[in-house]
């Protein structure tokens, strides 16, 4: 069964309103990392000019636009018209529509920051830890790890008339 629309514009706008003000409530209040739960979780304000794990924060300036504000817009763009026209199939739209959401909340960062994305959350268990991530981040995260898991699931064949 397939979500509704109204579910999935719903979603984006939860998942893209929770990204900013968390954001912005960092940006305005946390000037020193905060840990909790015996160190499992840390707050610390970074501003990651490249992607995830801060991948290519050491391109060009020119290069960062060109991947992270004008190839991610496209690829939002793209998530979005395919929601619109009902290419993804199914429950494999919520994981379409987190990662279009998760692209517009860091899309926002970028143009409103100088090409910057605020990160603040930072996992760590014993020798596991994680780089400084955000709410979109997540979302991005899930929706990848749902169409992964996703796609070793068989799909049901549409019925088709047998001649």
């Amino acid at each position: 069964m397939a979500p509704r629309r109204s579910f999935l514009v719903v979603l984006m706008l939860v998942v893209v309103a929770l990204d900013q003000w968390t954001k912005y409530l960092v940006r305005l209040h946390l000037y020193m990392p905060r840990t909790y739960l015996g160190g499992l979780l840390t707050l610390v304000f970074t501003q990651n000019e490249g992607a995830f794990l801060s991948l290519g924060a050491n391109f060009s300036p020119a290069a960062r636009t060109l991947i992270f504000t004008i190839a991610v817009g496209i690829a939002v763009v793209i998530a979005l018209a395919m929601l619109a026209m009902k290419k993804v199939s199914g429950v494999d739209a919520i994981a379409v529509a987190l990662i279009a959401a998760g692209g517009v909340g860091n899309l926002i960062d970028r143009l409103m920051r100088h090409g910057r994305v605020t990160d603040f959350i930072y996992l760590e268990a014993g020798p596991l830890h994680t780089g400084v991530f955000n709410v979109a981040d997540m979302a991005i995260t899930g929706g990848v790890i749902w169409l992964l898991l996703s796609s070793f699931v068989p799909k049901a064949k549409s019925p088709t008339a047998e001649v």
